[in-house]
C-alpha cells in the first residue's frame, strides 16, 4: 500500500496556527522554525527541532509537528536524525495500530542503501512495538532483519547498537530464554550511560534480571563481567541485595556460603524452582575454581580430592566432570580405574579482584622459583665460560 502524501506545507499557516495553539514558552521555537525553514538551514532546523520535542510543554504537539511540518522537508535532513525524531514523537501515540502505521510509514520512506544505521533503528523500534503489543514472531522478523543490515556495519552510532540489543534482550527475557538475555543485556548496557539513560528503577530491574539469567543460564559459568559492572551497585541497599552476595558466591566457587543463602532463595520462587540446577551449577563452578587455583603442572586430581572440594559424593564425581567436559569448561580425561581427573585446561575466564591476587600471588612464586634457578645455574655457566 502505497504511503499517503503530506498535504503541501503552507508555512506562514502552519505556524499561525501553531501559535495560537501553543503555550507562548513554545514560540520561540516555531518562530525558529520560520527563519530556519525559509533560510534551507537544515541542519539547524534539525537541532531546533529535538530543543522542541525535548520539551514537555511540547508533548502534546509532536506527532501534529512531526507529521505537518518535518515530513515536507523530511529527505533534505540527516535520515538517522529524521528517524530518531520519528521514534521520539512515535511513544505519544497510544493505539496500538495507529502507532505500527507512523513507524512502518516512515520505514518505508528510508532508503536502506544509502541510511543503513537509520534502517536498523526504525526496525528494531518497530520490533519493540510489536513486542510491547504481544506480536512475538513479528519481533523476532523485524530482529533479524535488522541484523543483517547491522552485523556487517563498521562504527555504527551508539543509539542504533542500544535500539538492537535493547529489543533483543527484552525479547528473549519475554521467551524466559536466559542465556541470549544475559548476551544482550549486557551489550545493551556498553551501548549506553546507565546513570543518565536510565532511570534508578530500570537500573534495578536491569540488574536483578540480569543476575537471575546469569543463575539460570545453562552455558553462563563465569560471572566476572557482570560482577565488575557498576549496574549491579544498583541492588545495593534494596531487597535483592543478597542476590548480589550469590552472585560472588557462585563465582567463587564457594559452596559454605551458597548453603547459607539457599534459606533466602523463596524470596525469589524462580531460584527455589531451579534449586537441583542451581546446586549442580555451584558444584561445576567449584570444580572450575578449584583446578584453576592450582599450578599447571597440579591438575591431576583424584576423585576424593574433587568430591571434598564440591561437597559431593564420590559416587557422583565422576559424572561431574564428564559434565564439565560437555559444557567445554575444562578440557582432561578421566580413569576410571584409577578414579582420578587429569586437566589440561580451564575455561578463560574474567575474574574477580580475590582471583587476580591470587594469580598475582602465583605469579609471584613462578619468578621467585626462576629467580632460585638462575641463582644456581650462574656460577656453573660463568665457570665454564
Amino acid at each position: 500500500m502505497a504511503t499517503p502524501q503530506p498535504q503541501k506545507l503552507n508555512l506562514d499557516e502552519f505556524i499561525g496556527t501553531a501559535l495560537s495553539a501553543t503555550p507562548a514558552e513554545l514560540h520561540p521555537y516555531l518562530e525558529s522554525f520560520r527563519n530556519l525553514y525559509s533560510r534551507k538551514l537544515w541542519h539547524q532546523l534539525t537541532k531546533k527541532l529535538f530543543q522542541f520535542f525535548d520539551q514537555p510543554s511540547a508533548r502534546p504537539y509532536r506527532v501534529d509537528v512531526f507529521e505537518r511540518f518535518v515530513r515536507d522537508f523530511e529527505s533534505k535532513i540527516n535520515q538517522l536524525r529524521l528517524v530518531e525524531m520519528g521514534v521520539k514523537v512515535s511513544k505519544d501515540i497510544d493505539n496500538p495500530q495507529t502507532h505500527l502505521s507512523f513507524l512502518t510509514s516512515l520505514l518505508s520512506r528510508i532508503d536502506t542503501e544509502s541510511a543503513k544505521e537509520a534502517h536498523v533503528l526504525l526496525l528494531a523500534s518497530i520490533a519493540h512495538a510489536k513486542l510491547v503489543y504481544g506480536d512475538l514472531e513479528g519481533t523476532k522478523t523485524d530482529m533479524d532483519s535488522a541484523w543483517k543490515i547491522l552485523d556487517p556495519l563498521d562504527g555504527v552510532e551508539g543509539s542504533v547498537n542500544a535500539a538492537y540489543y535493547g529489543v533483543a534482550a527484552d525479547y528473549y527475557k519475554a521467551k524466559a530464554e536466559y542465556a541470549p538475555y544475559y548476551r544482550h543485556s549486557l551489550l545493551y548496557l556498553a551501548c549506553v550511560d546507565p546513570e543518565k539513560d536510565l532511570t534508578a528503577e530500570e537500573r534495578l530491574l536491569r540488574a536483578h534480571d540480569l543476575s537471575i539469567s546469569a543463575f539460570l543460564g545453562d552455558t553462563i559459568y563465569n560471572f566476572g563481567e557482570l560482577l565488575m559492572h557498576p549496574i549491579l551497585d544498583s541492588l545495593d541497599g534494596t531487597q535483592h541485595e543478597w542476590i548480589k552476595k550469590l552472585l560472588f558466591t557462585f563465582n567463587e566457587g564457594n559452596i559454605g556460603k551458597f548453603e547459607a543463602l539457599a534459606p533466602l532463595f523463596p524470596k525469589e520462587p524462580i531460584l527455589q524452582e531451579n534449586f537441583a540446577f542451581l546446586r549442580q551449577k555451584i558444584c561445576l563452578m567449584a570444580l572450575i575454581e578449584s583446578v584453576f587455583k592450582r599450578h599447571a603442572n597440579d591438575r591431576t586430581m583424584s576423585f576424593q580430592t574433587i568430591a571434598e572440594e564440591t561437597r559431593l559424593p564420590v559416587n557422583e564425581v565422576e559424572h561431574l566432570v564428564m559434565k564439565a567436559l560437555s559444557l567445554k569448561l575444562i578440557r582432561g580425561s578421566l580413569d576410571q580405574v584409577e578414579e582420578k581427573a587429569q586437566i589440561t585446561w580451564v575455561q578463560p575466564r574474567v575474574l574477580s579482584r580475590e582471583q587476580i591476587g591470587g594469580l598475582a600471588k602465583r605469579l609471584d612464586e613462578w619468578v621467585n622459583k626462576l629467580n632460585t634457578v638462575e641463582k644456581r645455574i650462574a656460577p656453573e655457566v660463568l665457570t665454564s665460560s
